[in-house]
């Protein structure tokens, strides 16, 4: 739907408008988490939200650099044309690890 690509040399499908409206998710999701009253104000679960949602795209991005590298489309062969397992789950290997880091900080 976007039209303004993000990086087009490592994921062609990824755009700007795509990036913005998962941080636009990330921080809605944070603003309903802190009415849950789990230990955090808002301004953390927003700033919690940013950061994770940031890494999420980040991984997403280096999964692909990584295919890209080594010149294959998919990750694995058990989901072909979705580009494997890892693909599906890139963005949540790279962000739970700092959200937990994060959590037990804050």
């Amino acid at each position: 739907m976007g039209k303004h690509k993000l990086i087009p040399h490592i994921s062609p499908g990824k755009t700007w408008e795509g990036f913005i409206a998962a941080l636009l998710t990330c921080l809605l999701i944070g603003a309903l988490a802190s009415l849950r009253n789990l230990g955090l104000t808002l301004t953390l679960w927003l700033g919690l939200a940013f950061i994770i949602g940031v890494i999420s795209v980040l991984g997403d991005l280096f999964e692909s650099l990584i295919k890209r590298i080594q010149g294959v489309k998919d990750s694995g062969s058990i989901l072909p044309g979705h580009g494997g397992i890892l693909d599906r789950i890139d963005s949540l290997t790279a962000a739970a690890p700092v959200f937990a880091f994060l959590w037990i900080l804050s």
